[in-house]
């Protein structure tokens, strides 16, 4: 019952904005299965009809109706929506993960805190079981009753969190509220790089950084991203420059320049292989796409 009554309240309350009037919480509708490039903070996303299958480095992730992605750090994913069309789409709800508030719950969850060094990819997907489902439900409930929802809705993330913090993804969840994990260590620097995304780099001073040898942090980062930092900042320069072009998209060598391509040309090159088209078309394109989740 839990699934369906989720599915039936993100059809209801999902705009083309995903977010909503209770913070942290994102809502998608999405009809089309044309690939999407989006730039991701930590996050629960519960699917609730349909499916995706997301792309981080060269490895896949695939998550369907009564299934959950877990995401730890900022991320640039690429990923389409399965079988999404206007009569069946593709309904999802997102849970902003705010490392404060795994952190407190951590104390009552050794098991979730104690692969502290681990490290693990970025992202993980699992089923979500029925008590899950039904906070995720109870969550959804207060869109219709603002008043309730300003006391209730932080107690119900809370609850959302102690579910996935004690459940079998727990490990990995629990690595953002640990402030000297792997994962948190390596998400200082993708944060910068999101961040910083124009500024030149070197690898020791990313390394500085995450407080780590240059050879761990190598390791590590491409352990927790399945990218190095180089293939990830190229990743994020071209990501933000697809978002730019829908406000500038007579300038591709403007934009090219402002996320730090010094060359016009190899930055339109560098865009068509990763999104397909050069950037102007793309551009073109954008101004029809559908915000929505990873």
């Amino acid at each position: 019952m839990s699934l369906e009554e989720i599915r039936r309240l993100v059809s209801t309350h999902a705009r083309p904005d995903p977010r909503t009037p209770i913070d942290g919480l994102l809502l998608s509708r999405v009809e089309t299965q044309e690939p999407d490039h989006s730039l991701t903070d930590p996050l629960l996303v519960v699917m609730a009809q349909g499916g995706k299958r997301l792309l981080l480095g060269d490895e896949t992730f695939e998550y369907r109706s009564g299934q959950f992605l877990v995401v730890t750090t900022d991320l640039p994913v690429t990923g389409r929506f399965l079988g999404a069309t206007r009569q069946t789409p593709a309904l999802g709800m997102g849970l902003v993960l705010r490392p404060a508030v795994i952190a407190e719950l951590l104390l009552e969850a050794p098991a979730a805190r104690s692969s502290r060094q681990a490290t693990a990819p970025a992202m993980a997907t699992g089923d979500a079981g029925p008590e899950l489902l039904d906070a995720v439900a109870r969550l959804l409930r207060l869109l219709d009753r603002p008043a309730d929802a300003r006391v209730l809705a932080p107690l119900v993330e809370r609850e959302i969190l102690w579910r996935l913090l004690t459940g079998p993804r727990g490990a990995t969840v629990g690595q953002i509220g640990l402030a000297d994990s792997n994962t948190s260590q390596v998400s200082r620097v993708t944060r910068w790089i999101r961040d910083n995304y124009a500024e030149p780099v070197r690898i020791e001073d990313l390394a500085r950084m995450a407080g780590m040898s240059t050879a761990a942090f190598h390791r590590h980062f491409r352990a927790v991203t399945r990218m190095s930092p180089l293939q990830f900042q190229k990743r994020i320069r071209l990501q933000e420059a697809r978002s730019l072009l829908l406000a500038r998209p007579d300038d591709v060598a403007g934009v090219g320049h402002l996320v730090g391509y010094d060359s016009p040309s190899q930055f339109s090159r560098e865009y068509r292989r990763l999104f397909g088209v050069p950037p102007g078309q793309d551009a073109t394109r954008l101004r029809a796409a559908e915000p929505h989740l990873p």
